[in-house]
């Protein structure tokens, strides 16, 4: 009785067999590499807006507070989005009839909202507060870059869950003085082991790794 296999089926088995395998994980790797990838959440690429506000030039030039625009970061979970009023606040002053500005004039006038483009977007099912950081000794500049040098805002943390635990694991690293808070220029001194072991005692920072804390 002739076999029903030709003599090679083993091996050309073992051949789509090895591949399959090799295939799977180089699958598994390039499905880890595109969900850390930056580019999926537009990470270091600046976002158009319908107007172009530059943090460059309000925050690093003129100096401008972070908090005179996003009022709720010191009290709330969301930093805040300024009405056109506070942007009208300078603005019917100067540049005041700047084509530029146009939509601001008109959300103004309308009280219609702006349509701005969300460059930081936590997903729904993690919490997180601004105000309990700001009042923890976290920097602007720790999360959000040097945006004082951004002409258009862009995301520069990736924003996944091991970039949060790392400081949730190890605050000492990143804690800085109440006071320098707000201040994008801000460098951690030498000391910062030092420093920041302090920070964490006299703020009474927790090590808060637990699953519940940010997936409520």
């Amino acid at each position: 009785m002739p076999e029903p296999f030709h003599p090679t089926a083993n091996t050309v088995f073992k051949f789509f067999l090895f591949g399959g395998v090799v295939f799977l994980g180089f699958a598994s790797w390039m499905t880890f590499v595109i969900a850390h990838a930056g580019y999926r959440d537009w990470q270091n690429m600046p976002r158009s807006q319908p107007v172009p506000f530059s943090h460059a030039h309000h925050v690093g030039k003129l100096g401008i507070d972070c908090r005179f625009c996003h009022t709720g970061v010191e009290t709330s979970s969301f930093a805040g989005i300024p009405a056109a009023a506070v942007c009208m606040h300078c603005h019917s002053q100067i540049y005041a009839n700047a084509p530029v500005l146009a939509p601001v004039r008109e959300s103004y006038r309308t009280g219609k909202p702006i349509a701005w483009t969300r460059v930081y977007a936590v997903p729904q099912f993690a919490y997180f507060s601004h105000s309990i950081h700001v009042h923890k000794g976290i920097g602007c500049s720790t999360c959000h870059g040097r945006v004082d040098r951004m002409p258009l805002t862009w995301q520069e943390p990736p924003l996944v869950m091991a970039w949060c635990l790392g400081c949730h694991r190890h605050p000492e690293q990143y804690v800085r003085p109440v006071s320098e808070v707000f201040d994008m220029a801000y460098l951690p001194p030498r000391d910062q082991e030092i420093l920041g072991k302090r920070l964490v005692r006299e703020y009474r920072i927790r090590q808060l790794t637990s699953c519940s804390i940010c997936h409520r």
